[in-house]
């Protein structure tokens, strides 16, 4: 039976919400000892919170959802809260697992999915793992190993010491790790790797040019998928179909310059891709639970 590896062991919720761990490869005693506290390596369970794992050595069977996949030194991976796995047959395995829970974390999503890299890697990537056999994930070169071991063990060293302002540190270098990563994985040559790629340009490219007058063709075709494709795929990472993903994302945007410009609404709407004012003031309604206007009043001190 699946137990459940709880994030108030491993960082705490109020105060940090991320941690990490060590786990070495057990020693040649033939007797087994936890590599940390609440050490479930070898045990079936899930998590309420994310894990990132970094393979620093070694080797072993991963058994993830009812699949088995080998995995090796440089393999880098994302488990989603709720993720059951374990490991066996481990031959001088070494991890750093990166712990934290995104709902407490604040995290820049904005920003993080400009990348295509990061929208692949921890979007696409678990969705496709169990149809690309695993062979979607990032693997690292020794170099880039090497660099990402580092920057992982300060975020260790952070939670561990909790120096005045370890929290800031630790939010701060995780997402450094999260960029790292991601536009490592956009040097990836695999062909599941470059499918996920693709699927990844689409978000970022929204991200980048929301203005743009973006059709869900114009979108399946940068994704080198057929629109019911997309959509179908897109729903499932994102939980929105693609063009209700690029509403939102303006109406974000708009929200911004309500707070913090003088510009018109119809200004705003234009400069923000809607070519029709009205169908933006409904589009805003309807995501805000306000008109434009009220939501300025509420929120600009220009308009007061």
């Amino acid at each position: 039976m699946s137990v459940q590896a709880q994030g108030r062991h491993y960082f705490n919720p109020q105060a940090c919400p991320v941690g990490g761990v060590r786990v070495a490869a057990p020693k040649a005693t033939g007797r087994k000892k936890a590599a940390h506290p609440h050490d479930l390596t070898e045990v079936e369970h899930d998590h309420d919170f994310n894990e990132l794992v970094i393979v620093t050595a070694g080797r072993a069977l991963h058994h993830l959802k009812g699949f088995t996949y080998p995995i090796a030194m440089g393999d880098v991976f994302l488990l989603q809260r709720e993720d059951r796995h374990y490991y066996s047959d481990r031959d001088g395995l070494e991890l750093i697992n990166i712990m934290y829970d995104p709902a407490l974390l604040e995290m820049p999503t904005d920003e993080l999915r400009q990348i295509p890299g990061f929208n692949a890697m921890f979007l696409f990537e678990p969705m496709y793992r169990r149809q690309h056999r695993f062979e979607s994930r990032l693997h690292l070169a020794p170099v880039d190993l090497q660099s990402t071991t580092r920057l992982a063990s300060t975020i260790l060293d952070e939670v561990e010491q909790q120096r005045p302002g370890y929290a800031i540190a630790a939010k701060t270098k995780l997402f450094e790790l999260m960029i790292a990563l991601s536009r490592q994985y956009d040097r990836t040559e695999t062909t599941e790797g470059q499918s996920l790629l693709r699927l990844g340009s689409v978000i970022g490219e929204l991200e980048n040019s929301y203005d743009q007058p973006w059709t869900l063709e114009d979108m399946a075709e940068a994704a080198h998928l057929s629109p019911s494709q997309l959509v179908r795929v897109f729903r499932k990472a994102t939980g929105q179909t693609p063009l209700n993903y690029l509403i939102q994302l303006r109406i974000r945007q708009a929200t911004r310059l309500l707070e913090d410009s003088d510009l018109n609404i119809t200004q705003i709407a234009h400069q923000v891709g809607f070519t029709d004012s009205n169908y933006f003031s409904r589009q805003f309604r309807r995501c805000m639970d306000a008109t434009p206007t009220r939501y300025r009043r509420a929120h600009n001190y220009l308009a007061r």
